[in-house]
């Protein structure tokens, strides 16, 4: 299992730390960064949610290798897991947010076990287009609660906190309802595919097969099939393969790291399976998709 606590040194939140005024095991201010303030990597997996507004210029980066550009008054969502890789910010780039714990999200509701559209809708749709009177709500949250959180301590400081965060939850569901225009139905079928989805993000390396999930939560393999086709389009195994896709990728970004490790670290029984099922998923081997990185980044 990953420890989504913010103590690993390689983690996203603890290379934050460098630009952060405020920060806990909850929760981290990050103050006005700018293109100067770059990131030593070129690519990390967050292991926080991520909330930033794009307060100047413009930035060009790739979240789960998907390409995205976020200009002024753009609101960032990075959800847990994810592969940031930075590409491009203008001269005059600058920003501001916060990260949550994973654990201390799920407390506030941002990550529920009956949120699982709202987790879907931010990985498809990480950039929010606030304009002006939405990038004023969130400014007046973050002076808020920065302010808060570098006061001195008192005995409902973390209340405080914890009701400021929720009223500001509250505020981004209703843009991001407005933007999908869906209704909120909730049965067992849905709470099923959500407890689906956290049972893949919080394991690691992730399993493969299907029938590892549906023992886990208690039904068939083929139920689960059904119930992920009819309520996203797409089977249990195709959710799980773009998962450790995700993973994959990740891991062949890290120059440090050897195929035959990173093989043996996804628990792959030996280098030609793994070999196999690159090229199966990404069209390409593990070491073709290793030499395009490199080419792509003398570019």
């Amino acid at each position: 299992m990953i420890n989504n606590k913010f103590k690993t040194d390689t983690t996203f939140i603890n290379i934050a730390k460098k630009f952060t005024v405020y920060h806990d095991e909850r929760i981290a201010i990050i103050d006005h960064l700018k293109k100067k303030d770059t990131m030593p990597v070129s690519s990390i997996k967050a292991d926080a949610v991520l909330i930033i507004l794009c307060e100047k210029g413009d930035v060009t980066f790739f979240l789960n290798n998907k390409f995205y550009t976020a200009t002024t008054n753009d609101l960032i969502i990075c959800q847990p897991q994810t592969i940031f890789q930075k590409d491009h910010a203008s001269a005059d780039f600058e920003c501001y947010g916060f990260c949550l714990s994973p654990e201390f999200a799920k407390q506030l509701f941002l990550v529920s076990s009956n949120n699982w559209k709202g987790r879907l809708f931010f990985e498809n749709n990480p950039i929010i287009k606030t304009g002006e009177e939405g990038k004023n709500i969130f400014q007046q949250y973050y002076e808020l609660l920065k302010s808060k959180l570098m006061a001195e301590p008192h005995p409902h400081q973390k209340e405080l906190i914890n009701a400021l965060l929720q009223a500001f939850i509250y505020e981004m569901h209703d843009v991001s309802d407005r933007i999908k225009k869906e209704p909120n139905n909730f049965n067992s079928s849905t709470n099923l595919f959500n407890s689906f989805l956290q049972l893949i993000v919080s394991t690691y390396p992730k399993e493969r097969s299907v029938a590892f999930y549906a023992e886990k939560l208690f039904v068939t393999s083929k139920y689960l099939t059904a119930v992920c086709k009819n309520l996203s389009g797409k089977t249990a195994l195709a959710i799980i393969t773009q998962y450790v896709i995700q993973d994959i990728e990740y891991l062949l970004r890290c120059p440090e790291k050897s195929i035959k490790q990173i093989a043996n670290e996804q628990n792959f029984p030996n280098l030609s399976f793994f070999g196999k099922y690159v090229k199966r998923c990404l069209g390409v081997s593990p070491k073709e998709y290793r030499e395009r990185i490199l080419k792509n980044s003398l570019l």
